[in-house]
């Protein structure tokens, strides 16, 4: 049976292009599971995951728990904001006290960078990275691609379009690695002040004109301006981000073809694009959402079977 390269999902930058393809497969598996009138396989029954988040997230934390829990595993979910961490425990005391309680298993979040890749190598459960400050977050990066390779099929040689907050976004950063990997050419468009100033150093392309950019793609995935890792002001106001960034269906019907639109959540609407954007039939938003359990399921079952 083919396996995963590595024993832990740190980032994409740690995989490698056969890694990724074999979680797709498995993903496609897994989909057709949760479409099933029984959306249970047995396959992580002796498995104990340990959800740690310190730092909130409705959408991620869900989706990891619905994919474990389809997978039959035993979740303990833990909120690092109404928890000892706040007393000043550390988060390797944090962690040590949870894998005393003989976990297999963890998925962190955590608001700096690194702290997965450092859990990693202090204890011998398997770790899941869900988000490491403005680094990465892989298992949004492998279901937006997934995603993408559903609607276009193989995804060499598409040209992939990221749009906004690409400074302060850890999607970003996993989703070039990932299409990257896979073939695909990717671009970034937003203000100035929101692109990172060597991205062209991973070889993308820059744009901040939004128009130009959508013309040139196959797939628009919109990011969401992320106010609250923003410490100054990087734009004037979110009316001109809108103005001159957000993405309106006037703008998609004004292209020479038909593109896809993603977000990978929450949406601001009516700033980095309109309702009538988010809920157009090219936009595939919600296919995000229930790829993320497939992907998530995919990534659990073939790291469990790297367990030591």
């Amino acid at each position: 049976m083919a396996t995963l390269s590595t024993k832990h999902l740190l980032g994409i930058k740690n995989i490698t292009a056969e890694d990724i393809d074999l979680i797709f497969k498995t993903a496609d598996n897994f989909k057709e599971v949760i479409n099933r009138p029984i959306k249970k396989v047995p396959s992580l029954r002796d498995v104990t995951i340990a959800n740690i988040f310190f730092e909130n997230s409705t959408r991620t934390r869900i989706s990891f728990e619905l994919a474990e829990k389809r997978l039959s595993a035993d979740v303990v979910n833990f909120s690092a904001s109404s928890s000892s961490v706040k007393k000043g425990e550390t988060l390797l005391d944090t962690v040590n006290n949870i894998l005393a309680m003989k976990v297999d298993m963890v998925v962190m979040r955590h608001p700096s960078p690194g702290a997965p890749h450092f859990l990693s190598e202090k204890i011998g459960a398997n770790v899941v990275n869900a988000g490491d400050g403005t680094h990465e977050h892989p298992t949004q990066a492998l279901l937006d691609a997934f995603s993408m390779r559903e609607k276009l099929g193989n995804l060499k040689g598409k040209k992939i379009a990221i749009f906004g907050d690409i400074l302060h976004s850890r999607v970003a950063m996993s989703n070039i690695f990932c299409l990257q990997k896979l073939g695909a050419k990717v671009g970034v468009c937003g203000p100035p002040t929101l692109i990172p100033k060597h991205i062209k150093e991973l070889g993308v392309e820059v744009s901040h004109n939004v128009e130009e950019t959508l013309n040139w793609c196959d797939v628009a995935n919109v990011l969401r301006i992320q106010l609250e890792r923003q410490d100054i002001k990087f734009f004037p106001s979110l009316r001109e981000y809108s103005q001159y960034f957000g993405i309106d269906k006037k703008l998609l019907d004004g292209l020479k073809k038909e593109i896809i639109v993603m977000h990978p959540g929450p949406i601001n609407r009516g700033v980095e694009m309109t309702s009538d954007v988010a809920d157009s039939k090219q936009s595939i938003i919600l296919n995000q959402v229930e790829n993320g359990v497939a992907v998530r399921m995919a990534v659990l079952y073939l790291l469990a079977n790297k367990r030591d």
